[in-house]
């Protein structure tokens, strides 16, 4: 399929850029850097309201105070509008949002109107403009109380327990909740802000800080950020709370509440060599520094790609770095996903799938291929159950999928992207793969981009001749439902001891005596294949052998609650309340909370205890999820 793109310049001219030091002053602004806007059909993008071919935003200065007493955020939003000849209004999306009045570059007040909001997926509401020949749109507005992308915490919800926190979670279209723009992943946009924040709470974002905060003499400080290269919109996040920073390397850090960044900087003491990694494999990081925050556990992800700025959960932290995989997927983001973003989110494995394989070529460089396999043979698993669950032809099961159509998760969108990639590594060898892989970013460099463009440039950048091609059972892997039969699959020998001791223990009994001794993705793969029916009394002698209710990585801790709720297992029960008190991740939350609630009575009436004095501490994408289990 021909792809077409509205006719606008794309400036790449890259430049450093650091998330702590301001940059010297310039004599003049450089040109803002636009990114194109695809037109093909398949790059329609039908969770927005937005109509970018007749006119679409190209920058957002913010200019915001953080309100902590009513956990509101307001002020005012500046776009710069591109439009077609002869256009005359724009579409932006909204979510709760209050505004107050719309005007031109010249204060001159502007029609607008707040269309009916669309509840189903979170959509919201358009809110239409007339441009009336404006380039520049001044909207002063409030994001709403109960804004789904922000959270914030109380005190007593940090570890420091004296001051508040809040953090913004925008993906995949929440950044609407408190942010009047065109909320759709292939309207790429610059941005800039100032936020105001109580002292002596100190603000980061995904973008360039601006010298240091400036004083207002209010008992308030004004935070300043620029993103000079263009992002999709849900990349533009926030976080506020007492935090600190330690530096890692010359280009990396990170930052969490002074009581959690000893650990924090420990764990993450690799990441200097990890962005050396990536940089060897697929060419230069293009975003200056590479810096981290290790959020409050109420979190809802595992990380969060933001650029510049990853955000993390401390639930990552294990004390060996055995968990860092994590980090090499949020930092592989920085090119598959924040470099080249998925046009609609149909297409969400161009940045999930194409991360995860690139994460763990990251951590093959870094932590050694028998690490790479063993992580790679976990996904792989993860790929085959969820087969076995609902189906080799499930629609699902297919990289991209249609409007609307149920997508089945991470073990497809992440593994199976994966195994794609993989396989066609393996086929065509890796010098070759690497070369057409390291292309594709630079030729599409902050651009978005489709499944069909992927396939096309696979067979114009990469593909030798039509047998090559029915070998590599391209369009198979991308848009039919299932596994292809060439799939590339781990290697067995990769948990060859452990399956072994999983055997003798699923026929005798015989709980693993070198358990301790082993990698934690083997010590997850015993807990993810032992028989699944255990007793009370079997159930006692794993934790009294192995130390599961001890372990220090939470991995393996949720692994093993898993496992002991859904055999009914009394005692770990207030060991799962407290986790679940603490912990917003929903990768945990959610299956616990189901694994309880398919008990019965017994599971429902603990579901419903812990629940109603945990879901106020949950981030809205933790609840919602959460909500549909218990109803």
């Amino acid at each position: 399929m021909r792809r077409l793109v509205a006719p606008l310049a794309l400036l790449l001219a890259s430049t450093a850029c650091t998330t702590m030091e301001a940059a010297a002053p310039v004599a003049a602004a450089p040109e803002r850097m636009v990114s194109p806007i695809l037109t093909s059909p398949d790059a329609v993008d039908s969770a927005t309201y937005a109509q970018p071919q007749v006119a679409r935003v190209t920058h957002v200065a913010l200019d915001l105070d953080l309100d902590f007493d009513a956990k509101r955020v307001g002020g005012v939003a500046e776009l710069d509008v591109l439009a077609a000849p002869g256009a005359e209004d724009i579409v932006l999306d909204t979510r709760g949002l209050e505004i107050a009045s719309v005007t031109d570059g010249a204060g001159r007040e502007l029609t607008y109107e707040i269309g009916e909001t669309v509840e189903e997926g979170g959509k919201g509401a358009p809110l239409t403009i007339a441009l009336d020949g404006a380039t520049k749109l001044r909207i002063a507005y409030r994001a709403p109380a109960g804004a789904e992308a922000l959270q914030w915490l109380s005190p007593e919800q940090t570890k420091g327990g004296v001051h508040p926190f809040l953090f913004s979670q925008g993906q995949a279209i929440l950044n609407r909740s408190w942010i009047p723009t065109q909320d759709s992943p292939g309207i790429r946009q610059t941005w800039e802000a100032r936020i105001t924040a109580p002292k002596p709470l100190d603000v980061v974002m995904s973008g360039v800080r601006q010298g240091e905060p400036e004083d207002l003499g209010n008992g308030r400080r004004a935070f300043r950020f620029v993103m000079d290269k263009p992002v999709p919109p849900y990349l533009i996040a926030l976080a506020a709370g007492d935090i600190d920073f330690a530096e890692l390397g010359p280009r990396t850090g990170v930052w969490a509440e002074p009581e959690t960044l000893p650990r924090a900087a420990k764990e993450v003491g690799d990441t200097e060599q990890l962005v050396s990694a990536a940089e060897k494999l697929y060419g230069a990081y293009r975003w200056g520094r590479y810096d981290m925050i290790v959020l409050p556990p109420s979190f809802p992800y595992g990380g969060m790609e933001n650029p510049v700025m990853t955000f993390l959960t401390p639930t990552f932290i294990a004390g060996d770095r055995s968990n860092n995989g994590l980090v090499a997927h949020e930092l592989a983001h920085s090119w598959s996903g924040n470099l080249v973003t998925n046009a609609v989110w149909e297409d969400s494995w161009l940045n999930e799938g194409v991360t995860s394989y690139f994460e763990n070529r990251i951590v093959e460089a870094v932590y050694g291929k028998k690490r790479a396999e063993q992580e790679a043979a976990l996904a792989f698993a993860g790929i085959e159950e969820t087969l076995a669950e609902v189906g080799d032809d499930a629609p699902g099961t297919a990289l991209h999928h249609e409007p609307g159509a149920n997508e089945l998760g991470s073990a497809i969108t992440y593994d199976k992207g994966h195994f794609f990639l993989r396989t066609v590594e393996r086929l065509v060898g890796r010098e070759r793969f690497d070369a057409w892989l390291r292309q594709w970013f630079d030729s599409h460099a902050f651009q978005p981009a489709t499944s069909e463009m992927f396939y096309e440039d696979m067979m114009a950048n990469l593909v030798r001749d039509e047998a090559e091609a029915k070998t590599l059972m391209l369009r198979d892997w991308i848009f039919a439902p299932g596994l292809p039969r060439n799939v590339a699959k781990p290697d067995p020998a990769a948990f060859a001891e452990v399956d072994g001791a999983v055997d003798a223990y699923a026929e005798a009994g015989v709980i693993p005596p070198a358990y301790a001794g082993w990698t934690a993705a083997e010590q997850m793969r015993v807990l993810d294949n032992i028989p699944k029916e255990r007793s009370a009394e079997q159930l006692a002698a794993l934790d009294s052998a192995l130390g599961l209710s001890e372990t220090g990585n939470n991995e393996i801790l949720f692994l093993w609650l898993e496992l002991a709720l859904a055999n009914r297992y009394e005692p770990a029960v207030p060991q799962a309340e407290e986790f679940l008190a603490e912990v917003g991740r929903a990768k945990f939350v959610r299956p616990l909370f189901k694994v309880l609630w398919d008990q019965g009575d017994w599971g429902q009436a603990h579901a419903k205890r812990i629940y109603a004095k945990t879901r106020a501490g949950y981030h809205a994408v933790t609840r919602a999820g959460v909500d549909r289990i218990v109803n």
